[in-house]
């Protein structure tokens, strides 16, 4: 699924979840740099689509770099759109940052090994994938679009009894 907002489903619903302990703008990054190897072979015209970066040995290397980049660019961000405030700065814990990136590469390849062909997810151990059409690709882009319609409706229900109780 490169370049669609599915992927942010299944992390708006563990935002809900988690709330403070993850982090749905490293999260995003990650989806973002996870797909950047494939953008690159579109943009060149050959290559493999769905390359080293779409293995979990990959997916573990790009989570360590999206969470330490991620971090630092999610909390300027932040400041950027107003959330983050001079006197009271948003900041997220390394922790969260962690998870989220590991979470977001992880999932990512999870997702895309469901519906491309040429996703190696066990890659150098097997070039097999075994998940390739374990369920249908509209079932597989109507549980990413429900799970972010479901955590959104749960992050803001949270959120607005979190602050009717102060």
């Amino acid at each position: 699924m490169p370049f669609t907002p599915f992927h942010m489903g299944p992390g708006i619903l563990l935002k809900a979840i988690l709330q403070s302990s993850f982090s749905l703008m490293v999260f995003g990054w990650t989806q973002i740099v996870m797909d950047l190897q494939p953008l690159w072979v579109m943009v060149r015209g050959h290559g493999h689509i769905h390359g080293f970066t779409h293995t979990f040995i990959g997916a573990c290397l790009i989570a360590v770099f999206s969470c330490l980049t991620g971090k630092y660019l999610s909390e300027i961000g932040l400041r950027v759109i107003g959330v983050s405030k001079a006197n009271n700065p948003v900041h997220i814990s390394w922790h969260a940052a962690m998870m989220s990136a590991f979470v977001g590469s992880v999932s990512h390849v999870a997702l895309d090994a469901l519906m491309h062909a040429d996703v190696e997810p066990f890659y150098p151990i097997s070039v097999d994938n075994p998940w390739l059409g374990v369920i249908s690709v509209s079932l597989l882009h109507k549980l990413c679009l429900y799970s972010g319609l479901v955590g959104g409706g749960m992050f803001y229900v949270v959120q607005w009894r979190v602050k009717r109780n102060y």
